[in-house]
């Protein structure tokens, strides 16, 4: 079994990849073996999960950003590649961090390469859940070896058992 925690601002029940929306260029949630996802795709996944939880409108969120309403949603959809400076602005109008957002895109990568690779769902725990099973930092401190993964400061970790 594959157990994956994104912390507190974690992803439990969502999918790693694709968009929400259907239509021309929309994909499934599972992870395509021939193509790797997009990070485009899972910033703009993750941006519009974000703005949705918090029930925001686009031009809301746009207009906090000093960007288009037009362009942010081209970002959410994954079209467009917004730089540093965009991202940081859109995550500051929705109350995170951009290293939260790159946080829960490693998070997502990881859930769509766990599922890939053991061919099967994974189960995201909370971070209490994972402390008590016992997982720490400490014992994969920089990464991803062939059994785990450890974010900075210990906050995702992948466990394949």
């Amino acid at each position: 079994m594959a157990l994956i925690s994104a912390g507190a601002a974690g992803i439990a029940g969502t999918s790693a990849l694709g968009t929400d929306e259907g239509g021309p260029g929309a994909r499934t949630g599972t992870f395509e073996h021939a193509r790797e996802p997009l990070l485009r795709d899972l910033v703009g996944t993750i941006l519009r999960r974000t703005r949705r939880e918090q029930r925001r409108t686009l031009a809301d969120v746009a207009a906090a950003a000093r960007v288009s309403t037009a362009y942010l949603s081209e970002v959410e959809r994954g079209r467009k590649e917004a730089s540093s400076e965009v991202l940081a602005a859109v995550c500051e109008s929705l109350g995170m961090r951009l290293v939260d957002l790159v946080e829960r895109a490693w998070a997502d990568l990881a859930i769509a390469y766990a599922e890939q690779e053991e061919g099967r769902r994974v189960r995201v725990l909370s971070s209490a859940a994972r402390r008590s099973a016992g997982f720490s930092a400490s014992r994969h401190p920089l990464g991803a070896s062939s059994t785990g993964a450890v974010g900075r400061r210990g906050r995702a970790v992948l466990q394949a058992a």
